[in-house]
């Protein structure tokens, strides 16, 4: 739906270090960022400096080092491992005469690449339209060839506020229709929590082997690869957990440092997936030096999203990586599985995965046997009959009804809540 850069596929690689810690990126991610992107990096530039030049983001000489590294490789693009303004982005691009992208446009680009589904695609334009509206410079009035242009312009309408009307036209539309898929998702959840089907969320770094584990329990054949974002579309796919019965698994996109928050806002109804499960894998490269740092960046986005609060089960994966590293399970101090140790491409420690997932979510299961008098017996029987818990029921020599049941914890509170607490004084002991 949009004009996209015809850039070739030679790079210069930018990154700087700097001494202040929310500034720094790791420059060895930005080259599988920039190779997953199916770009070639003929030269990388480095240097230091204590915060962002205004003009450049780097000095003065090193800009005119990274245009002579230009002119030298006869690259078609500069790639920063960093998010530069609209104006720094300008400016390079023409000092060094040729296109500048910053760490978002890249990210951007993976995904415009990956989408698959009609959602991904609407999800992806979405986020890169709002990115580029900040980096609008002509060009845009083909969205809509109805609207705009001469004899249509309004009074005193230059070019670009035409092209700007034009493109929040666009992203109103996009919306308009995510909302549409957002309302059908909504649906999918309210139908699985009737059933009483957990839902259980793969989230983690990306590469972090979300989609190897999925394949392996589902064994879904879903893409999974060694590069980042492989995944992008999210996959939903039943299995069956022993002692819980049926649960959704669901595969989503990966996360990574500085997540671009036009994209957050953009996947907003796939992330939601997240927001509303039972409980989430959280997926660890094991052999990952900075896995713990990945682990607080996979937190963070959590926290953006509002989904800190959701349980959550470590997977530490890839230990096939580690010289000594055997499958198990580490505890909690009240004897809950906390971390599982696997290996998604042997498949070591998958018996164990579904053993920790199995109590975990067990332990949010609440089974109580109930005496109920004749005068509540009808709305409380029908009441549990509709959330389909009843295990079994029969009426004593007093009238009264005898039913065990069997719900998610979370069920059970609301339910008491809504009948004034009154079940409790209906509890067998």
């Amino acid at each position: 739906m949009f004009d996209r850069y015809e850039a070739g596929e030679r790079a210069v690689l930018v990154h700087i270090n700097f001494t202040q810690q929310g500034e720094w990126e790791d420059l060895s991610e930005c080259q599988m960022l920039v190779s997953s992107a199916g770009v070639e990096t003929l030269q990388v530039v480095t240097g230091s400096r204590q915060s962002p030049h205004p003009k450049y983001y780097v000095g003065e000489g090193k800009a005119q080092e990274i245009a002579q590294a230009v002119q030298a490789t006869e690259a078609d693009v500069v790639i920063f491992n960093h998010s530069l303004s609209p104006a720094q982005e300008r400016n390079l691009e023409h000092l060094c005469q040729c296109r500048v992208i910053d760490r978002t446009g890249l990210i951007l680009d993976i995904f415009a690449q990956r989408a698959r589904t009609h959602e991904g695609k609407l999800q992806v334009e979405l986020a890169q339209l709002r990115h580029i509206s900040t980096r609008l410079i002509r060009g845009w009035t083909h969205l809509e060839r109805q609207k705009g242009g001469i004899g249509l312009r309004g009074p005193g309408e230059t070019q670009l506020e035409t092209d700007r009307r034009l493109l929040r036209e666009r992203i109103k539309a996009i919306l308009r229709r995510l909302d549409r898929v957002a309302k059908q998702r909504e649906q999918g959840r309210r139908a699985r929590t009737r059933a009483e089907i957990p839902t259980v969320s793969l989230v983690g770094y990306t590469n972090a082997g979300k989609s190897t584990l999925f394949n392996r329990i589902t064994e879904a054949g879903v893409y999974a690869a060694d590069q980042l974002f492989a995944t992008l579309d999210p996959t939903l796919r039943k299995i069956e957990l022993k002692d819980v019965g049926p649960a959704i698994l669901a595969d989503t996109v990966g996360f990574i440092r500085h997540l671009p928050h036009d994209l957050v806002a953009a996947f907003k109804a796939t992330l939601q997936e997240t927001q509303e499960a039972d409980i989430l894998l959280h997926v660890v490269d094991a052999s990952d030096d900075r896995f713990r740092e990945n682990i607080q960046a996979v937190n963070d986005v959590l926290q953006e999203i509002d989904a800190n609060e959701v349980p959550t089960l470590l997977v530490m994966n890839k230990i096939d990586n580690l010289d000594v590293q055997e499958p198990r399970i580490e505890r909690d101090d009240e004897g809950l599985p906390r971390t599982v140790w696997i290996s998604a491409m042997d498949g070591l420690g998958i018996d164990l995965l579904f053993q920790a997932l199995t109590e975990r979510l067990a332990s949010q299961i609440v089974e109580y046997r109930l005496c109920v008098p004749p005068q509540h017996q009808g709305r409380i029987r029908s009441t549990f009959f509709q959330m389909k818990c009843i295990q079994d029921e029969e009426y004593d020599s007093d009238g009264n009804l005898l039913i065990s049941i069997r719900m998610q914890q979370v069920d059970w509170s609301r339910l008491e809540k809504r009948e004034e607490a009154v079940l409790r004084d209906f509890i067998v002991t």
